[in-house]
């Protein structure tokens, strides 16, 4: 809160630093080692600032007054901000020392439970999932000669963020529209990739016709056999079979440049 202070995470960050990020930036390497002594450093320097990106930035914003866009259409009060706000005793509730130092406690609880869940998701499953990604990415030709369609042998882990970083990284152009993974009941899904930024604009939806059909109708209409579902919004659909769900990833690739 002090006038001249304008310290950022880093130097091209668009968020100053509330005491809780100055923290974080001096002594977030030592809490991450403490909790992962066996992590490699190219990891640990990943954790970290992932870390900050996924979970310290908000707090700074919130803190410092940033918004997280010029304009928004609604207000999200499920943060861990909003949480730890909600314990404060309210306005019209007896609030004696005991009563504060005991919401402290249950406040410093949820954030220290939070920033460990957080950063257990990063180190044991993004941080191995990005080898798996990189492998597809440089794949991605054998499965169409696009370039624009990705393959994983099965679904669940965390694609989307290393996807960005690697296109950057290994110079990709075309950038990938679709990926292709089996869900947990080993159905096929097809699922568009959103613009970097952005939690649902598409780079490439899938077709109009499809959206919202199901079964038989949508593989009426997509003429490709084993056709599931397509859902209302297009950006993801599911087939029978790896061959059906890659007949549909490059039928809507075709229609969507046409």
């Amino acid at each position: 809160h002090q006038r001249e202070f304008d310290e950022r995470f880093t130097a091209d960050g668009v968020t100053k630093l509330s005491a809780s990020g100055l923290v974080y930036r001096h002594y977030g390497k030592d809490v991450i080692r403490e909790l992962y002594p066996a992590l490699p450093d190219e990891h640990l320097e990943y954790a970290y600032l992932k870390m900050y990106e996924s979970f310290m930035q908000a707090i700074d914003a919130i803190d410092t007054g940033v918004e997280v866009a010029p304009e928004v259409n609604f207000r999200d009060n499920t943060g861990l901000s909003s949480r730890v706000g909600r314990m404060n005793p309210r306005w019209n509730e007896e609030n004696t020392p005991d009563i504060a130092d005991a919401k402290f406690e249950e406040a410093s609880k949820l954030c220290g439970e939070d920033f460990i869940s957080v950063l257990s998701g990063i180190v044991e499953s993004q941080i191995p999932a990005f080898e798996l990604v990189e492998e597809a990415l440089l794949k991605r030709c054998d499965v169409d000669d696009s370039g624009e369609i990705m393959m994983f042998p099965s679904g669940g882990m965390p694609w989307k963020q290393h996807l960005y970083e690697l296109e950057k990284k290994h110079n990709v152009e075309p950038l990938v529209k679709y990926v292709l993974y089996t869900d947990q009941a080993g159905m096929w899904r097809i699922q568009a990739v959103t613009e970097e930024g952005f939690a649902f604009k598409n780079r490439l939806s899938l077709p109009e016709k499809w959206r919202g059909v199901r079964d038989d109708d949508l593989a009426k209409i997509a003429g490709i056999e084993g056709c599931t579902f397509c859902h209302a919004a297009g950006f993801i659909g599911g087939n029978k079979s790896y061959e059906g769900v890659l007949q549909m990833a490059r039928v809507a690739l075709k229609e969507g440049k046409n």
